[in-house]
C-alpha cells in the first residue's frame, strides 16, 4: 500500500516545468483548476441568490442589473486565477515572459479577439444596448438575449440566435428601436382615388388607428397628405406604439383594417395605371 502511495506521490510532485524557478507539478496544475472553478461556481452562487435578490429588492433596472451581474463574475474569475496562481506558489511578476509572448501573439493574429473584449468592456458600461433591446444591424433584426464579452447573441424574428462580434455594434452603425424611450412611431402608406372624399378618407384612417388596442392615444395618431399621384392621392398614416416588438404584426393589422374600412365606405384604392394612346399613322400614296 506505501508503494502504491509513493508512486502516486511521484506522479503528481514530479516538476514539469518551471517559470521563474518555480516547479509545476501535476498536483499544482490541479489546484490551479480547482480554485478556479471554485471561483467560477461562487460567482455564480453571489450574482444568482445575492446580488440579485438585492437589486431586485432596490429595484434597479434589468440592464443595469445584467451588468452589475456580468462586471462582478469577472472579477471574481480574475481575483479567482491571482489567487490560484498564489495558492500554488508561482510568483505572478514570473508570468511577464508569458504575458510578452501572449502580446507578440496579439500582434499577429488576435487583433479581432482583442477588439471584441475592448468593444464588449464599453458595451457593459456604456450600455448602447441591453437585454432585451429591439436592435438593427443591417438587415438583421433582432432582440439582445445576452452580451458576453466577445460577442453578443441576437434572436431574430425568425427564432434564430445570431452571435454578433461584440466589435460591429462599436465600428458600424446600429438602429436600437428600444435606447432611451421605448416608443416608436410607425408610418402606414395608402393611396386613394382622386374620387374620393377627402375629408372622410382622413376621418376613416383616423378611426382605424384609435380603435387598434396596441396603438397609443398620445401622442394623437396624424394623417398626412404627402403628395398627388399618378392615380391616387398618397397619404401616410403615423402612429405610435409603446414598444417595437410587433411592430411588423400592428402595421399588417392596420393595412388589413383599411382595407376593410374602406370597402365599407366605398372608398377606393386605385390600382397603379398608365394609359397608352396608340396614334394611327397615315397610310403614303404611291405615285
Amino acid at each position: 500500500m506505501d508503494s502504491i502511495f509513493q508512486k502516486f506521490e511521484t506522479v503528481f510532485t514530479f516538476t514539469l516545468f518551471s517559470i521563474n524557478q518555480t516547479p509545476v507539478t501535476l498536483a499544482s496544475i490541479i489546484l490551479f483548476f480547482l480554485m478556479i472553478v471554485l471561483f467560477y461556481l461562487f460567482s455564480k452562487i453571489f450574482n444568482r441568490f445575492l446580488l440579485k435578490r438585492v437589486l431586485n429588492k432596490f429595484g434597479v433596472e434589468p440592464g443595469l442589473q445584467f451588468t452589475l451581474m456580468r462586471v462582478s463574475h469577472y472579477l471574481l474569475i480574475i481575483t479567482g486565477i491571482i489567487i490560484a496562481f498564489q495558492f500554488i506558489g508561482i510568483d505572478l511578476s514570473g508570468l511577464a515572459v508569458i504575458l510578452g509572448l501572449l502580446s507578440v501573439g496579439i500582434g499577429f493574429g488576435l487583433q479581432n479577439i482583442t477588439s471584441n473584449f475592448v468593444a464588449g468592456l464599453i458595451l457593459l458600461f456604456e450600455r448602447p444596448i441591453q437585454i432585451g433591446d429591439r436592435v438593427m444591424i443591417g438587415d438583421l433584426e433582432g432582440d439582445v438575449t445576452d452580451i458576453n464579452i466577445r460577442s453578443t447573441t441576437i434572436r431574430t424574428l425568425n427564432n434564430v440566435s445570431i452571435i454578433v462580434p461584440n466589435s460591429e455594434f462599436i465600428s458600424n452603425k446600429v438602429v436600437n428601436w428600444s435606447h432611451g424611450d421605448t416608443k416608436v412611431r410607425i408610418e402606414v402608406k395608402v393611396g386613394v382615388a382622386y374620387s374620393s372624399d377627402l375629408d372622410l378618407v382622413l376621418k376613416t384612417l383616423k378611426e382605424i388607428a384609435l380603435e387598434h388596442p396596441k396603438v397609443l392615444k398620445r401622442p394623437e395618431p396624424q394623417v398626412i397628405f404627402e403628395s398627388f399621384g399618378d392615380s391616387a392621392w398618397n397619404l401616410n398614416l403615423r402612429v405610435w406604439l409603446p414598444d417595437p416588438h410587433k411592430h411588423h404584426q400592428i402595421k399588417s393589422e392596420l393595412n388589413c383594417a383599411i382595407v376593410r374600412k374602406f370597402r365599407e365606405r366605398n372608398i377606393e384604392i386605385p390600382f397603379p395605371q398608365q394609359d397608352v394612346y396608340v396614334k394611327e399613322l397615315p397610310v403614303s400614296k404611291e405615285n
